[in-house]
């Protein structure tokens, strides 16, 4: 599938080398050809591996969810608000860990970074395990001829500070994750290639809700074997599953092209000159320096797209998280009812995305699905402040998923992460008090709307400098600056239909 929709792109970039004196047409169409015969290639090897992390590292941050419905607030006697501080303070150390990660991910290999911040990650997550299993070994030794089965298994997280620590170790690890991932997939895609994997990504996060969802259902039912609590094992079978993909990423993920198992000496040139290519393009060698900071730093640009990014995430992250609990507490559904509902809402999230990222990838076009989706979920939070009934509300998670993965994955995609200029995410805003959350719900339609009028700002910005490159270029003026950026007048932004890209 996303070789089909990439052809358009191959086709259009061939013309231009063609244009421009590179080849014949034979020898174009045989660039085309291999081209595309090497993205089939990566989109096999690459893009599978990574779209797995995603959603492996979804599954384990939102798990606090589901295991808040089956009992894990009342087992470690969690008091008022400290659920919501111990989601929260997960996403203050998320950012803290993602800046560095971008800056020194590529100087330390991929191939490295990856697996082990997925180890650490993982084994953080199974931490009630190991201390369980060890500890219960040592009272059954200390214990022999009295009777220690039916005593209840002892583990690390038994109270809001040991909840704190852990999620404070996982936001940790978890925010060197997706920095690394998506740069990444620039480091093998070009520019025009991205943005349907950047699409599949946030497909993967939404998958995770589902497939959170059916593990949630059923470790329920392994409540209280060997004396855990059945939250405990969600938390032990996730963290295992984690642990072992470290490990395969170890072999699947490989240091560059030049070592890439999956490709030969051909596809391997190919890529060599793919990278020539992409350093070009880019102006630079693809790490970067204290000045390319400041640069960002100094565009407008870059800090709407990252309070653009706050807001998104901030919907994305309290919805996925919370629904859980949303739905059971504030819909007044029964936990299990709770574990089988979200499977069908974040399928549908997963599939409004997996259709608006093919869409957006074949007409060009990053802005038109940000402002028609975002309105579904305003209506969706306006629904949830309403006084209606519970079969409704639950109708509104619907409208909320349609723009909750779909605007954030392309609010990034339009900022371009292939460039230092991206957003980081900013901290999940807590759902309020039930059962009405109306604290939560106000608060993310608040962001949602924030997020809807940043995007016309954004498109407004990006169409007058556009037209001011355009007049530069039409004048004939020289531009003095030899360094090249989005800035440069030959730069040209993708603006189709009134749509940027």
């Amino acid at each position: 599938m996303p070789n089909d929709i990439s052809s358009r792109k191959v086709e259009i970039e061939t013309q231009e080398f063609a244009g421009n004196g590179y080849g014949s047409e034979e020898e174009i169409n045989e660039r085309q050809r291999r081209e595309r015969a090497l993205v089939r290639r990566l989109d096999y090897f690459i893009a599978p591996v990574l779209m797995a992390l995603n959603l492996i590292s979804y599954l384990d941050r939102g798990n606090i969810g589901f295991a808040a419905t089956q009992g894990m607030t009342r087992d470690i006697h969690l008091k008022e608000n400290q659920l919501n501080t111990a989601v929260s303070i997960f996403y203050i150390f998320y950012i803290l860990a993602e800046f560095p990660t971008s800056v020194l991910v590529k100087r330390l290999r991929f191939d490295r970074v990856i697996p082990t911040i997925t180890l650490c990650w993982g084994k953080e997550t199974s931490l009630s395990l190991d201390f369980s299993l060890a500890e219960y070994s040592r009272m059954r030794v200390a214990s022999i001829g009295n009777d220690v089965n039916n005593s209840p298994r002892p583990c690390f997280v038994q109270s809001f500070g040991s909840l704190v620590a852990t999620r404070i170790l996982l936001g940790f690890f978890e925010g060197c994750l997706f920095p690394s991932i998506t740069l990444c997939l620039c480091n093998w895609y070009k520019r025009d290639e991205l943005g349907l994997r950047i699409a599949l990504l946030f497909i993967a996060s939404a998958l995770a809700g589902a497939f959170g969802g059916l593990l949630a259902w059923a470790v329920f039912h392994l409540d209280g074997i060997s004396n855990m609590a059945g939250w405990r094992w969600l938390y032990i079978l996730e963290g295992l599953i984690t642990v072992v993909w470290a490990g395969l990423c170890t072999v699947l993920l490989p240091q560059n092209y030049e070592t890439a198992y999956f490709l030969d000496d051909e596809q391997k040139a190919l890529m060599k000159k793919r990278a020539e290519e992409m350093d070009a393009y880019g102006g630079g060698s693809g790490h970067y320096t204290k000045k390319d900071i400041k640069e960002a730093a100094k565009d407008v640009k870059s800090w709407l797209h990252a309070l653009i990014q706050i807001n998104i995430v901030t919907v994305l992250y309290g919805f996925s998280t919370f629904l859980p609990i949303i739905i059971k507490d504030g819909f007044q559904f029964s936990t299990i009812q709770a574990q089988y509902l979200v499977i069908p809402v974040n399928i549908w999230g997963s599939m409004v995305y997996a259709i608006g990222a093919i869409l957006s990838d074949r007409y060009s076009a990053r802005f038109l699905p940000l402002v028609v989706c975002a309105p579904f979920g305003i209506a969706g939070y306006t629904i949830l402040l309403c006084d209606v009934p519970s079969e409704i509300r639950y109708f509104a998670t619907y409208l909320i998923a349609i723009p909750c993965f779909l605007c954030t994955g392309g609010n990034m995609d339009s900022a371009d992460p292939n460039k230092y200029r991206r957003s980081y995410s900013g901290p999940d805003i807590p759902s309020g008090a039930g059962p009405a959350f109306t604290l939560g719900h106000a608060w993310s339609l608040g962001s949602l709307s924030i997020a809807f009028i940043g995007w016309w700002i954004m498109w407004t910005i990006y169409t007058r400098r556009q037209a001011s490159k355009d007049k530069i270029l039409t004048e004939g003026a020289i531009y003095a600056d030899a360094s090249f950026t989005d800035r440069s007048p030959n730069f040209k932004y993708q603006i189709d239909k009134n749509c940027i890209i």
